[in-house]
């Protein structure tokens, strides 16, 4: 656990070192900070077995049922190749279907199943709960503006490897 005080980030437990200055004014390294312990909330409080893009992709498919797989990718920040592997274990977990039209084999349509529509209910209304978490201390209007800021980072950030 740690906390800030005079500018510095503090860590609890004995014999912790304060996480020194030049990486608190490194933005990737609050990036990760941040992501981690996104990660270990998620796992305690929404879902242990759920992951964050799985959350996505089932999120994304129920905005677009019937979607192209390929198409969806962008949607949810993934790359083919890990949209592909995560759609194959939402399949195996019998979450979504995809499937092929008779008017071109190479595309795949995911659907979600009856039991992809339920873990998704139940895994959105604990998200939704870390939501209010994860924003606690932050006014409506902050909260916004925050989001937008992060969002617009995030835009930037991609772009610096977009192909």
């Amino acid at each position: 656990m740690s906390s800030y005080v005079g500018g510095i980030a503090q860590t609890g437990g004995s014999g912790s070192l304060p996480a020194p200055p030049e990486l608190l004014a490194a933005p990737g390294y609050v990036a990760r900070r941040l992501h981690q312990s996104y990660v270990a909330a998620w796992v305690r409080l929404v879902d242990a077995t759920l992951t964050g893009p799985q959350f996505a992709v089932l999120t994304a498919v129920n905005a677009y049922p019937g979607v192209e797989q390929g198409s969806l990718a962008s949607s949810v920040a993934l790359d083919r190749s890990t949209m592909a592997s995560i759609v194959r274990r939402l399949e195996d977990r019998r979450l979504i279907t995809r499937e092929t039209p008779a008017e071109d084999g190479r595309k795949r349509l995911l659907f979600l199943t009856e039991d992809g529509i339920e873990t998704l209910r139940d895994a959105d209304r604990r998200a939704r709960e870390l939501d209010v978490l994860l924003m606690k201390g932050y006014d409506p209007e902050r909260q916004d503006a925050l989001l937008r800021e992060l969002t617009a980072l995030s835009e930037h950030w991609e772009s610096l490897v977009d192909d």
